[in-house]
């Protein structure tokens, strides 16, 4: 009997980087304040000052921080911000504060790359692309049977359906458009029967990449995003509700 290794635990400086990411993006650290001072730091996370600057060097990469002199470490806007970073996707999509302009505007990123991306893939798959589609499927469909975990086998579908489309620069923006899935997934799996209802969505969508029909596969496509949509849109709007009730 084999054991499962166990997950690498995050290095200091990646507890750091999760952590403030996650403060920035929920809007403790709002645009154009400065963060508190290197000690302040230190003390709160309790790790030495070189961890620190190394978290605020990753941030200051990804657009989010701007280290000035005699000023100190400021929060940039977010249109300065590297939006199609997966740790920058994430932090937003987890943040406790709903944007329902980053919503929308996945939403009608997704509806640009996707159905495309799934027409190509209708057309160039190879046969060992399409055996990986249906096993993902397969995957999908124990997963709703309770057997395995349904994100994980949604987002290896999905990804398979972008790299079969044969485009490499759809293939440099699957790491980014894994983590839009995935956010979109979390919310979609979480929803009572939400999985089930979009099996055959996806079966579809496999189906015509199998039999080479492009136009079929554009349409589950736009299909499986309107549903999508859908269910953000009904999550949206029940956060907004729980917002107005609290205050």
């Amino acid at each position: 009997m084999t054991t499962k290794s166990p997950a690498p635990r995050a290095t200091f400086q990646e507890q750091v980087l999760e952590q403030l990411g996650r403060d920035i993006c929920s809007g403790r650290y709002k645009p154009g304040v400065v963060l508190p001072p290197e000690g302040e730091l230190c003390e709160r996370f309790a790790f030495s000052r070189i961890v620190i600057r190394e978290a605020v060097k990753s941030l200051s990469a990804k657009g989010m921080l701007d280290v000035r002199r005699k000023v100190g470490t400021v929060v940039l806007d977010p249109r300065h911000w590297n939006l199609f970073d997966p740790d920058v996707i994430a932090w937003r999509a987890q943040s406790t504060v709903v944007d329902p302009a980053m919503t929308r505007d996945l939403m009608e990123l997704r509806r640009i790359v996707e159905p495309a991306a799934a027409r190509l893939a209708a057309r160039r798959a190879t046969e060992q692309e399409r055996q990986a589609l249906r096993s993902a499927y397969a995957a999908m469909e124990r997963a709703v049977a309770g057997e395995g975990d349904y994100v994980t086998a949604d987002l290896a579908f999905h990804a398979t359906v972008l790299s079969a489309a044969g485009n490499q620069f759809v293939r440099q923006m699957q790491e980014a458009m894994n983590a839009i899935l995935k956010a979109s997934f979390r919310i979609s799996s979480e929803k009572p029967g939400g999985p089930a209802f979009t099996l055959p969505m996806h079966e579809a969508l496999c189906q015509a990449i199998e039999e080479a029909d492009e136009k079929a596969a554009e349409l589950a496509s736009l299909r499986l995003i309107e549903q999508a949509e859908a269910d953000l849109l009904e999550q949206l709007q029940i956060e907004q509700h729980a917002s107005a009730q609290v205050a």
